[in-house]
């Protein structure tokens, strides 16, 4: 399950616009349980946001007020997922970019021609 977010460029042709194929856009399940845990009523392992939103669900947190707390350890373990996601997908090692990511993105963005 993933979703895409399209535009118009100033000539009017439709561009493919934001991030795909991320843990933030798509619902990626873990193959091998995943029937047997769906069959138990059980949700599917994933390797998205899902697990965030589980978390902030277990909390009764359904988007209205106050963000509550949530475990210290949830950020951690998010980003342990990412990367598992990361690695299942492309079948290489997890590799951190670069930091602060400021200056690699204003390069990027003017080698493209979109920032002067």
């Amino acid at each position: 399950d993933t979703k895409y977010e399209f535009g118009r460029a100033p000539d009017g042709s439709i561009l493919l616009i934001d991030e795909v194929h991320t843990p933030d856009s798509s619902r990626y399940w873990k193959a091998d349980t995943y029937a047997a845990r769906v069959a138990e009523g059980l949700e599917p392992e994933s390797f998205d946001k899902e697990f965030v939103r589980l978390a902030y669900s277990a909390v009764g947190y359904r988007g209205d007020g106050p963000v509550p707390e949530v475990r210290p350890t949830l950020w951690d373990e998010t980003s342990a997922l990412y990367r598992q996601a990361f690695e299942r997908l492309t079948g290489t090692a997890f590799e951190p970019g670069e930091y602060p990511v400021g200056p690699r993105l204003e390069r990027n963005l003017r080698s493209a021609g979109l920032l002067r």
